[in-house]
């Protein structure tokens, strides 16, 4: 009985609203809220149990870094060769975090329907499916995509791919899954309610993507296919080299199970995270979480002491996945404040402080017995898109592939002017040296919009 489950989860209060046939309270929604609750572990939230605690910054340090420059020392080679052995072997998917909306930057859509390229206005979802094709073709074995969705985009998600045919990847190929949901809560541990009738739910977070993926299937199914590495990303970033052999094979050679992508911050006040070494073991810290001492720490040349940006890309093992998601263990809760549009006592609309939990894919690091951070250029590949204007915002992103493909063709031997517009597919090169193989590029001067597909 509905009352009944309520009421174990200490929630009576709504119990009672439909006891009474309260108007403003849907049975309907509140049933369909609570089947997708993990009962127990909302108990746990509640009582304060399974919450994130900050590490003591005496026992923080820079991590350990492969530097950018790595990728072009003869090294590299070996390591490049073992990643493209495990892509022509089949043993490497891709996964997309993609359950957010595009509600800033101006559409009531999937962020990842957002046209981001500079010249042909690409999708997100179009320009990664483009990216995946190209690697199955060059590795003549496909790469299966598995794109998390959330329960606010996952229909017009799988519309999307189905109306664009999945960008010519084989659907059989590509695996949909939907990201967790938990409720959000008063100080006092009560259930809010939804102005729909239902509760007010929030997203798990990013780090729900493991737990999504056991409960969906899909981690059976990377099993079946003999998947063991998988390649994570986040939707927002048209500059993502995915599945980069080189990452893959660092990775796998080193012995990893988990394993980060890495760009230099901008200045000590960049607002991202960063990969530092707690007790022996790589973690990401927040800049939240980051005291002025640690922020402005300088090494002994006076440069920036915790430089190393996440940008949430990660190559985890698969088994990881399954001892992660099959014990125990588990990825900590992090607790927010929020301001939660609500009902008041006779159904009309407010507003109150609560609280929401969520997990970060990046809790999973200190976990794992070995890890690899590898350095990235920023402007080879990270240009997220997420703000309508201003920084990472669709211009600036724009301006990035750009400047990328134009970077590409002049070293090629191609003059183009600074006004010239640049867009290469990925169906034409994932790389520079994928263009160079295509053969001469015929002298040309461009001056304008040039598109290579």
């Amino acid at each position: 009985m509905l009352e009944e489950k309520l009421r174990q989860l200490g929630q009576g209060h709504i119990a009672r609203l439909l006891e009474s046939g309260s108007a403003y309270v849907s049975r309907r929604e509140i049933a369909r809220d609570l089947e997708e609750i993990d009962a127990p572990l909302v108990r746990e939230l509640i009582a304060g149990r399974f919450l994130y605690e900050e590490p003591a910054v005496t026992a923080v340090k820079p991590a350990p870094v492969i530097p950018a420059s790595f990728s072009s020392s003869p090294e590299s080679s070996r390591f490049r060769r073992h990643g493209e052995t495990l892509l022509s072997q089949g043993r490497v998917a891709a996964l997309v975090v993609a359950g957010g909306q595009g509600s800033r930057l101006g559409i009531d859509a999937p962020k990842g329907v957002v046209g981001v390229t500079p010249v042909r206005r690409k999708s997100l979802f179009q320009l990664h499916a483009e990216k995946i094709l190209a690697l199955s073709n060059k590795y003549a074995q496909p790469i299966p995509l598995f794109v998390m969705t959330s329960r606010a985009n996952d229909a017009d998600t799988k519309d999307f791919f189905t109306a664009h045919s999945f960008f010519g990847l084989n659907p059989d190929d590509v695996f949909f899954f939907v990201q967790g949901m938990l409720p959000s809560i008063t100080p006092e541990g009560s259930f809010v309610l939804s102005r729909e009738g239902g509760l007010f739910m929030n997203p798990d977070g990013h780090g729900g993507t493991l737990s999504a993926l056991k409960k969906s299937g899909c981690l059976d199914t990377l099993k079946e296919r003999g998947i063991e590495e998988i390649f994570y990303f986040q939707v927002d970033n048209p500059l993502v080299s995915i599945c980069d052999p080189l990452f893959v094979g660092l990775h796998s050679l080193k012995g990893a199970q988990m394993s980060s992508k890495v760009v230099r911050k901008k200045s000590f006040e960049e607002k991202v995270g960063v990969i530092a070494e707690v007790e022996g073991r790589t973690r990401v810290l927040e800049y939240s979480d980051m005291n002025d001492d640690m922020r402005y720490a300088v090494d002994g040349e006076g440069e920036m002491l915790y430089w190393a940006g996440s940008i949430a890309i990660h190559m985890i093992r698969r088994d990881f996945v399954e001892t992660l998601t099959g014990s125990a263990v588990r990825l900590p809760f992090h607790k927010a404040l929020k301001t939660i549009p609500t009902v008041d006592s006779r159904g009309r609309p407010t507003e109150i402080q609560g609280i929401k939990f969520e997990t970060f894919i990046f809790d999973a690091l200190p976990m794992a017995e070995k890890s690899v951070t590898l350095e990235v250029l920023r402007e080879r590949e990270f240009a997220p898109v997420k703000n309508r204007t201003g920084e990472d915002s669709l211009e600036t992103s724009r301006i990035m592939q750009s400047n990328l493909h134009r970077s590409w063709l002049e070293d090629l031997g191609v003059n183009i002017s600074d006004r010239s517009i640049v867009e290469i597919s990925p169906l034409a090169a994932l790389e520079k040296d994928d263009l160079r193989a295509r053969g001469k590029i015929p002298p040309m001067e461009v001056d304008g919009e040039l598109y290579i597909p």
